[in-house]
């Protein structure tokens, strides 16, 4: 499924165009093609291509286990790397996620959360959940912003979306299959409801619902990785989120919001922060 942004890139409706809010709206995601350049996919890959090929571990932010047989410890994900990357601070931040969530949300957006996926081939995926299961925002949602960092499709454990699910309220998850899925929580698609792949290019955002049912199943490839990097967002007017995110403005100034209770780390492969660390200063990784 493929969505093209109909007017041009500079500013709220021209970054999503009339169809891409549209879609949203009344399937909870959309996909924005080309938002990010080539170089620009390039120089994250690069720089957390380093990040794993040093093999040291970054407390809070990365553990790797090199030589590992699962191929998600030795290419865990980096969560929060723009704690520690300034490249990945921007892109977190950047001006055109920021014009089309403003859209999406009818508000000032916060930032909440990025992450960086490495995916390689063998990986495990996530089933089937709802993101602010874990952000626990309100009120309100989370909206997600996910770029791809390759070419993405069923082949590499490209995502999948429930459509419709965005208007339902959270669900309480079942067992994950754990050969399948790194994490433990299973959201099976409401009955009459069915997941559909979303293909993706190198530079393309999809933007979706907190409470859109969505997932990936293994990277079945050979020799294909399947990277993108994640960012989460609310709205100004959100009152509470879980304890393990910090909200920033989408001009870097930290947001304290209270703690809302239920929450956790997206995903349950391993513990990756305490709630309310103290929040490290920026930092190129080592």
């Amino acid at each position: 499924m493929r969505v093209e942004a109909t007017d041009d890139v500079g500013g709220g409706a021209h970054v999503l165009g009339e169809a891409g809010l549209r879609q949203y709206r009344e399937d909870g995601f959309t996909v924005v093609r080309g938002l990010f350049g080539y170089d620009e996919v390039d120089a994250l890959c690069a720089e957390f291509g380093a990040l794993q090929a040093a093999g040291r571990p970054v407390p809070g932010h990365f553990e790797p286990s090199p030589g590992d047989a699962d191929p998600l410890r030795a290419y865990p994900r980096v969560m929060y790397p723009h704690e520690i990357s300034p490249l990945a601070r921007r892109t977190l931040l950047d001006a055109r996620l920021r014009e089309a969530l403003e859209e999406l949300l009818g508000e000032e957006a916060l930032a909440a959360q990025s992450m960086f996926y490495f995916k390689p081939p063998g990986a495990r995926g996530q089933a089937l959940h709802q993101d602010n299961f874990y952000l626990r925002v309100e009120p309100g949602t989370c909206v997600a912003a996910w770029l791809a960092c390759d070419v993405i499709d069923r082949d590499n454990g490209g995502l999948e979306v429930v459509p419709g699910t965005h208007r339902m309220q959270l669900f309480c998850p079942e067992q994950a299959d754990e050969q399948v899925s790194f994490a433990r929580e299973y959201v099976p698609p409401p009955p009459g409801l069915t997941p559909t792949p979303v293909d993706m290019a190198p530079g393309d955002v999809l933007f979706f619902n907190g409470s859109l049912v969505h997932g990936s199943r293994p990277n079945r490839s050979v020799d294909r990785f399947r990277r993108s990097f994640i960012g989460h967002y609310v709205g100004r007017s959100a009152e509470r989120i879980g304890g393990y995110y910090r909200t920033l403005t989408m001009s870097g100034s930290r947001v304290v919001l209270p703690e809302s209770e239920g929450s956790g780390p997206c995903g349950t492969e391993f513990a990756s922060r305490t709630p309310r660390d103290p929040e490290p200063g920026p930092a190129g990784p080592g």
